[in-house]
């Protein structure tokens, strides 16, 4: 069984800048970054396949926020800059072990990963 343990949300002004990290216990394949507002559905923020050929991230954090990964140390991180009221929510990191597809849309479904961090908070004063 892995385990995601997130790390780095904070509170931070409208503007600001936070680094989200999280690390695997095991080995993993993709991995990405979901936050959810209460009362809404869980949505992708960044995404990145194994292979680094496939990154998708939601519309409203294109050019804001970026993802990377070390897969031979099981992390990824969400670097976070410019940010808005809006994003602050809490942020999950999501893991799966399955194997390459070269579909972009599918890295966004919340339902691709297996394995899921607890959640880090992310809170943006204006």
């Amino acid at each position: 069984q892995v385990q995601l343990v997130e790390s780095g949300g904070g509170l931070v002004q409208a503007g600001g800048s936070l680094r989200l990290s999280c690390s695997a216990s095991g080995g993993t394949t993709n991995m990405g970054w979901f936050r959810q507002v209460p009362g809404k559905e869980r949505e992708v923020v960044a995404a990145m396949s194994a292979n680094g050929a496939i990154t998708a991230y939601a519309d409203s954090v294109k050019g804001r926020f970026t993802i990377s990964t070390d897969n031979a140390k099981n992390t990824v991180a969400l670097h976070m800059n410019s940010l808005l009221p809006k994003d602050r929510t809490v942020y999950y990191c999501a893991a799966d072990l399955a194997v390459y597809t070269g579909y972009s849309s599918e890295y966004r479904r919340p339902n691709k990963y297996y394995y899921w961090g607890q959640g880090t908070q992310v809170t943006v004063s204006s």
